[in-house]
């Protein structure tokens, strides 16, 4: 698939979120060319009257000035450095960063104002940041996650079509703490029926062990309008046998209850504590604790 690259200015860079574990969300690009089946970010494009069927993806908006007015943003008086979220909405190590390198100054950005980030994406293109990634984590709490829902290769294929593969991903992870960067590994979102067998989970869990994340965590499919038409459209014809089931799962909701996730996250829990998922690192980049008036006092 070939894709359209608009180069657009923006007028804002950080934007604030609502109902998210994260505040503050940073995209330097708005589309993306991996067209996994499952996008819920095509549930926003509907909701702003945008392609959110096979179209999307096709044309990648690039925010030709988003390190710049990021920078003014960061030094304005009244932002009080909070935790960034990069590629809540896009991922930002989809192919155009290689050309673009907007995710590489949006971090060295954040680095030189020592403010907290994190990252979730499925593009191994982030090994080339190490440097600067390493850099910003020496001055403030910094994160990647990558997504790795399955290591099985048919279910990769048929749902993240333009995608690398998840053991590349892996690579990138072990490349990553291994200079001293936290990293984890979000499954997310696994299939019922299709990629949540113990089989299956196990695998990710064994392979996220031996790549060194720090981190495994896990969350299911959740369909909203503007996902769910596109994600069924292809159940159908990737794995028809699911057509029905998933109706039935998915009828009169977009989230699935306690009932069908508490299960699969508690099995995932109990293979990382099996596995001895925990920090590895070596090398450890944090930032020293400030030193407090009172202990300045007590060491006189």
């Amino acid at each position: 698939m070939r894709a359209e690259y608009r180069e657009e200015p923006c007028k804002v860079a950080l934007n604030r979120v609502k109902g998210m574990a994260f505040g503050w969300s940073l995209n330097p690009y708005m589309g993306c060319v991996h067209q996994c089946t499952f996008c819920y970010v095509r549930a926003f494009e509907l909701r702003a009257d945008r392609p959110h069927d096979d179209r999307y993806g096709t044309s990648i908006r690039v925010k030709t000035n988003v390190v710049e007015v990021l920078r003014r943003e960061l030094a304005k008086p009244t932002w009080e450095h909070e935790s960034v979220a990069i590629g809540a909405a896009t991922d930002p190590y989809q192919p155009a960063e290689g050309r673009y390198r907007l995710t590489r100054g949006c971090i060295e950005a954040l680095g030189d104002h020592a403010n907290p980030f994190s990252i979730i994406t499925r593009g191994p293109l982030i090994v080339r940041d190490v440097d600067v990634l390493a850099d910003a984590a020496t001055r403030a709490p910094v994160s990647v996650t990558f997504s790795v829902p399955t290591l099985d290769d048919e279910v990769w294929r048929r749902t993240e079509p333009g995608t690398a593969h998840p053991r590349q991903r892996l690579r990138a992870l072990k490349t990553l703490v291994d200079a001293g960067i936290k990293a984890s590994v979000g499954m997310a979102p696994i299939l019922p029926g299709i990629s949540d067998s113990p089989s299956q989970l196990r695998e990710v869990v064994r392979a996220a062990r031996e790549a060194g994340a720090y981190r495994v965590w896990a969350n299911l499919l959740f369909l909203r309008p503007g996902t769910r038409e596109h994600f069924m459209a292809a159940l159908a014809e990737d794995f028809p046998e699911q057509l029905e089931r998933y109706e039935r799962l998915y009828a009169r909701r977009a989230y699935l209850g306690k009932e069908q996730t508490k299960p699969v996250r508690e099995q995932v829990a109990a293979l990382a504590k099996e596995h001895g998922i925990r920090d590895r690192r070596l090398i450890r980049l944090e930032p020293e604790p400030p030193v407090i008036a009172e202990q300045l006092a007590l060491a006189v």
